[in-house]
């Protein structure tokens, strides 16, 4: 018999989930749509909530709210009944205007025709970087490439410091790129998942002004030596299909594609559906 619960976790709270998610990721890519580094990216915010989902007391799915997509990873060989159930209660969750679903189908919802997202994973190899861990003396630059990266980043340097004192702190390794004149150009995240576990880069970014000089590639390089040096099995990077420049970026670092995923959507009424012109 099915007893499934869902519980809400504060940041704080967030430990239950982040070991499960550890003990569920596999060796060479990560499974579902949450690898434990995209909650500790979350955790940079103090109001985090992520959702626990336990069988019997058993944690059996984490996830939380990404925008308007609900991200989740089950455990591995889940019945149909218990998938059924989670599927369900996460249709519940999502209200309208929460319309996708990343790593749990959803019966009746659709795979997303127009958005598709690459995995890409990267094998433990010997590499060399000039990439520079990041510490509190370097926050601010760290921050600084991000925002310049992402235009609309609400990162700061409270936040970078929330983030690092979280319950994923300790799965966190960081490293920043600088120009020959001592510039911050390119900055990445990244996280483990335990030991023989496929870690994560999340986020990675270049800062507009010292694109296509090698930067980023060092500093994904960088965070790849550092996540294997610390016991990873291999790493990998999540990124949109159409974001080519990013694809390239991955590649040319030694990623390769290990599949193809969409988000589930929700049905669109027919008469909010684009019409053929």
């Amino acid at each position: 018999m099915i007893s499934l619960a869902r519980r809400r976790l504060t940041s704080a709270e967030t430990g239950p989930a982040l070991r499960a998610l550890c003990a569920w990721t596999p060796a060479d890519a990560p499974g579902g749509g949450l690898h434990p580094g995209d909650v500790g990216w979350l955790l940079r915010f103090d109001d985090a909530a992520v959702f626990l989902w336990t069988d019997g007391g058993a944690p059996v799915a984490a996830g939380f709210l990404d925008g308007p997509v609900l991200r989740v990873t089950t455990a591995p060989d889940l019945g149909p009944a218990t998938l059924d159930a989670l599927a369900t209660d996460a249709r519940d969750l999502l209200e309208p205007g929460n319309d996708r679903c990343d790593g749990l189908p959803i019966p009746g919802w659709e795979p997303d025709p127009e958005e598709s997202w690459l995995v890409l994973s990267w094998s433990r190899r010997p590499v060399s970087s000039r990439a520079e861990p990041v510490d509190a003396a370097g926050a601010a630059d760290r921050v600084l490439v991000q925002r310049s990266a992402f235009p609309g980043s609400t990162f700061t340097v409270e936040r970078w410091h929330a983030m690092r004192r979280s319950p994923a702190a300790g799965l966190a390794v960081e490293v920043l790129v600088r120009t020959p004149e001592g510039e911050p150009a390119a900055a990445v995240t990244g996280w483990l998942a335990g030991p023989g576990r496929c870690g994560l880069l999340e986020p990675v970014g270049t800062h507009p002004d010292h694109r296509g000089h090698g930067h980023g590639r060092e500093a994904v390089l960088g965070a790849c030596a550092a996540l294997t040096e610390r016991g990873a099995s291999a790493v990998a990077v999540v990124t949109p299909s159409a974001n080519e420049a990013a694809v390239a970026l991955y590649r040319s670092a030694g990623f390769t594609v290990v599949r193809e995923t969409r988000d589930w959507a929700r049905p669109q009424p027919h008469w909010a559906r684009p019409q053929p012109h």
